[in-house]
Parts: structure tokens; C-alpha cells; sequence
């Protein structure tokens, strides 16, 4: 249950950059009450996760899926760069939490 939560904290980590991107370009009062609430969830979720999975990996994780996360969403929504190096070093992130579950 720990390692659901830890995933679902993940993607609701990744919610909450895309809400400061909306906050920042339309500045509408629902992007700051969901970003408050993707990363208070977000938040409570990895605090749970925690209490089985180790502080160094349950962290390593959640903030790479947030940065793997608003990386693809930027891509998809905002037009940002595709461009093959960025695609490379997300598959190295992606890499680098499949490597801490094994080992963990």
C-alpha cells in the first residue's frame, strides 16, 4: 500500500507544478485551490508512504516523478522542447526509480 501511495503522491506532485503553470499564465482562483490541494494530497500521501519506505527513496521517487511528471506535461500541453536529450535523461530518471524499488 505504501509504495501505491508513494505513486499516487507522485502524480500529484507532477498536478500541482502544472497548476503553478496555470496560476502563472491565467491566474484563475481554481488553478491555486488545486494546486493547494495537489500538493497538500501529494504531501500527505509520501508523508504515509514513509512510514514503510525509506526517507531517501520514498524522496528520490516522489520528486522524480514530479520532475518526469512536468516535463511530459509541458511537453504535451505548454509546447516545450522535445527534443531527444530531454526524452534521453527522462528515461534516465525513469531508470533511477525502477533501480531504488529493486533495491529497496
Amino acid at each position: 500500500m505504501a509504495w501505491l501511495s508513494l505513486i499516487i503522491a507522485g502524480f500529484l506532485e507532477a498536478f500541482g507544478v502544472a497548476m503553478i503553470n496555470q496560476w502563472h499564465t491565467k491566474r484563475k482562483w481554481t488553478s491555486l485551490i488545486l494546486l493547494a490541494l495537489g500538493f497538500g494530497s501529494s504531501l500527505l500521501l509520501l508523508s504515509y508512504s514513509m512510514r514503510t519506505i525509506p526517507m531517501g527513496t520514498a524522496y528520490a521517487i516522489w520528486t522524480g516523478m514530479g520532475v518526469v511528471g512536468g516535463t511530459i506535461i509541458g511537453m504535451i500541453f505548454y509546447g516545450e522542447s522535445k527534443d531527444w536529450k530531454r526524452i534521453f535523461f527522462i528515461g534516465v530518471v525513469i531508470s533511477a526509480a525502477i533501480g531504488l524499488k529493486l533495491v529497496s
